[in-house]
């Protein structure tokens, strides 16, 4: 007997891009032709692929192209990519959230999912009602979820407040008892996307622990998605490498991750970007390549007749625009002459922990002050160790450099 729990056969999404409800009944009358004749619908063959650093010259996106895969059961699949890959898309599929506009998936056995937050849960009803209402469409009796939910309140953590409607729940709150739901009610197959993020680092440890417990132990299949690629790498036996709603590779997740780091630096290399400020000045990006060690950061600022470079320098933030670091440009400014220059620029990244980051560029010039904090984002690949390094948010964001030496201690 196959054990074979999911089987996507050219699984494609299209999105209108622009106001959703502009189009028209010439429009509609066309697509009901096609599908009557069982034909393709004729709209759908203009669409591009999901490539976010290129301009749109057609109405219709593919989140997702044409995936072919199969996941057996007690499988954990790693699901990677860069922002904007289909992963999510991906996901709300498979939990039959949102259809596909073409292909097909079976998938044998009952899901529990876990997407955004404010998925999965009415927000009038309390966590008690919500609970047992989450059993009911998994088809389990009152029985059977009485006698697991001491144990979901427990791991959720929110037993004084299981009686409050959930939409006065924080975010935390909201996410530790969805899990706490789609982990211990029986389904066969559960489905995380990076909404566990939301959770403190205590309660992702936990997680973590309970979705290893369930796919090694209970047999059960898992598909987990996190930009914490030591997560993926810990957990995860297999991987799925979505670009731009392309499935590019599957395989075993360590030949994942690396398909991805690879693909990554490619992906990232010769973007070209052009900022304005002022009046009549351009910033233009004309390369930014993410290598193993390194990143290449090369641009060309053109200034106006009336104004003169005082200060320039790059900028390393966070996601939510903290800064980590400041590479200081100046000592080579006297050098310009003229108004239009090329700065060239070798980041070395060995500091920085695998993570996402936004790379910004500020300059002074003899008006103003111009501060642009994301000239591109950047997600820092995982360094080569020969041991698995702690969780990205329990390092902090760099990688100092030390040495130190272990030596037994002389007994007393």
């Amino acid at each position: 007997m196959s054990n074979i729990v999911i089987k996507a056969s050219g699984l494609s999404k299209a999105y209108q891009l622009g106001e959703i409800g502009t189009g028209t009944i010439s429009r509609d009358l066309e697509r009901w032709w096609a599908k009557l004749r069982g034909k393709e619908d004729p709209f759908l063959r203009i669409g591009e692929t999901n490539d976010r650093n290129t301009r749109a010259k057609s109405d219709l996106v593919w989140s997702l192209k044409n995936l072919d895969f199969e996941i057996e059961q007690g499988d954990a699949i790693g699901i990677i990519g860069r922002n904007g890959a289909g992963k999510s898309t991906l996901l709300k599929i498979l939990s039959r959230v949102t259809a596909p506009t073409s292909g097909s998936v079976k998938i044998k056995g009952r899901i529990a999912s876990l997407l955004e937050v404010g998925t999965g849960f009415h927000p009038e009803l309390t966590g008690r009602e919500n609970i047992f209402l989450n059993g009911a469409i998994l088809g389990m009796r009152k029985a059977e979820i009485k006698r697991k939910f001491d144990e979901i309140v427990d791991f959720a953590g929110v037993e004084r407040y299981i009686d409050t409607p959930v939409k006065r729940y924080s975010s935390g709150m909201y996410v530790r008892l969805a899990f706490a739901v789609a982990a211990h009610l029986e389904s066969e197959i559960l489905i995380i996307d990076e909404v566990l993020a939301v959770g403190d680092a205590e309660f992702q440890k936990k997680c973590l622990g309970k979705m290893g417990d369930l796919s090694k132990g209970g047999g059960r299949t898992v598909l987990f998605v996190s930009h914490q690629m030591n997560a993926i790498q810990s957990f995860c036996n297999k991987g799925l490498l979505l670009t731009n709603g392309i499935l590019s590779y599957r395989g075993l997740v360590n030949d994942t991750l690396q398909k991805y780091q690879q693909t990554n630096s490619n992906v990232q290399s010769a973007v070209l970007r052009t900022h304005h400020f002022g009046k009549g000045n351009t910033l233009e990006i004309l390369n930014f390549k993410i290598n193993e060690i390194d990143i290449d950061l090369s641009f060309r600022i053109t200034l106006a007749p009336n104004e003169r470079i005082k200060s320039l320098v790059a900028t390393v933030s966070d996601t939510i625009g903290q800064r980590i670091a400041l590479i200081d440009l100046r000592e080579k400014l006297t050098e310009i002459k003229g108004r239009n220059f090329e700065v060239c620029n070798n980041i070395n990244h060995e500091g920085l922990v695998e993570n996402d980051y936004d790379f910004g560029i500020s300059i002074e010039t003899s008006i103003q002050w111009y501060d642009f904090k994301t000239i591109m984002p950047a997600e820092i690949p995982a360094k080569k160790t020969g041991i698995i390094p702690y969780e990205p948010y329990l390092r902090g964001y760099l990688n100092i450099s030390h040495t130190y030496s272990i030596k037994n201690a002389r007994q007393k």
